[in-house]
């Protein structure tokens, strides 16, 4: 087989990738490990920067966007059971919060691939990346897991295959530096039948920790909760988590609603880059190259941002044999990936409850967040952040 960009990974960067370049008629192949309907069923939540959601329709993926997301004009931040509303819209010019879980994002980015002729190989295995430093690299791979051994030959070699994968190992330990925080707290995350209970999101610190209460639609909402990312789940039976969310979103004359637990699981928080993000005719992009706390609603976007950056240094590359964009993509990438790395961060160390924090650092984070609520420009920092930071090309 043989192809000009040879993907590894369908998740966000993968596939918006694949699109961007396709519209710009450059060849690509995605390799993916999972099949088609692991990478659709795997449910996670979404919320989208203004700019994405710009993107989704400039590429015509926005049709079931635009009829069963959420579009708030802002979020709503709470503690000493007081809530203020952070209006986005207003803050920044008309930009608004977007809601949309990330997993049907890639039920629209796969459909709207295959519908115009793009390659997607689902369920390959054994995938080894050669060559990444000569000017031939190519790719290894076995269709459907146990097929005969292919080799995919291309010109360049883009990872996008999560932490776990092959790619970010084929760059030589000395030439990466890796910076890693495990936060001493986790998620616990449900999904609930029952009707919603806030117009927005909610991000509050009170009681016991963090608590954030989303939603997945007018019947399901999405619900999180701070906890020990080492407890067992069997731990956290159903009342319990009503008992805790009760207690950490609680404010004078509402009511949470409550429902049917139909889903819930605990997830560890961390931090981390990896620099560099290219090596030879390999570039990383997503979760192999950064992952951030998802406080700060960060995840998806920092990964879809560096394609766009990456997309558009392949594109000059192709089209006017201009290779100083694809020489700067790590630097370039790399200062909106810090950006969204302290940001999530932030919002993080703001909003939670550390172990280990003392009574002082606790007050500090509540004078941040009234910070937040005295000062314009303080909450116009914070907005343009959630929203979508501009390019720095």
């Amino acid at each position: 087989m043989k192809t000009e960009i040879a993907i590894i990974g369908a998740g966000p960067a993968g596939l918006f990738l694949g699109h961007l370049l396709r519209r710009a008629g450059i060849d690509a192949v995605i390799l993916e490990s999972r099949t088609r309907e692991e990478v659709e069923g795997t449910i996670r939540a979404g919320v989208l920067e203004h700019w994405v959601v710009a993107l989704m329709r400039e590429l015509g993926l926005a049709a079931r966007l635009e009829k069963t997301a959420d579009f708030h004009d802002g979020i709503t931040l709470q503690w000493n059971g007081e809530r203020l509303h952070l209006d986005m819209r207003d803050l920044t010019g008309g930009k608004f919060v977007t809601v949309y879980p990330q997993h049907e994002v890639l039920r629209d980015l796969i459909a709207g691939l295959l519908d115009a002729g793009g390659e997607i190989l689902f369920g390959v295995g054994e995938t080894a990346l050669h060559g990444v430093a000569s000017s031939d690299p190519w790719v290894s791979f076995r269709p459907g897991k146990t097929g005969p051994a292919t080799r995919l030959d291309c010109r360049y070699i883009v990872g996008a295959d999560g932490y776990h994968g092959p790619s970010r190992q084929a760059i030589p330990a000395e030439r990466r530096a890796e910076f890693h925080k495990l936060y001493p707290f986790g998620w616990l995350g449900i999904l609930a039948q029952t009707g919603r209970s806030w117009p927005e999101l909610i991000y509050a610190n009170q009681a016991e920790g963090f608590a954030l209460l989303s939603t997945r639609s007018p019947e399901v909402q999405r619900l999180y909760i701070q906890c020990n990312p080492d407890d067992d789940i069997a731990l956290w039976p159903d009342e319990r988590i009503w008992e805790e969310l009760r207690s950490r979103l609680a404010v004078p004359g509402w009511t949470l609603a409550e429902g049917p637990i139909f889903q819930k699981g605990i997830i560890p928080l961390r931090s981390f880059v990896c620099e560099t993000m290219q090596y030879g005719r390999l570039f990383l992009a997503g979760d192999a190259a950064h992952i951030v706390p998802p406080t700060g609603a960060k995840g998806l976007n920092l990964a879809v941002a560096d394609v766009v950056v990456l997309a558009e240094a392949l594109i000059a590359r192709y089209q006017r044999n201009d290779e100083e964009k694809l020489a700067r993509y790590s630097e370039t990438a790399l200062r909106r990936v810090w950006k969204g790395e302290r940001f999530s961060w932030y919002m993080t160390t703001m909003l939670h409850r550390n172990p280990a924090e003392t009574d002082f650092e606790r007050r500090i984070h509540f004078a941040d967040l009234d910070f937040v609520r005295t000062s314009r420009a303080a909450a116009t920092a914070l907005a343009e952040n959630y929203v979508g930071l501009p390019f720095d090309r």
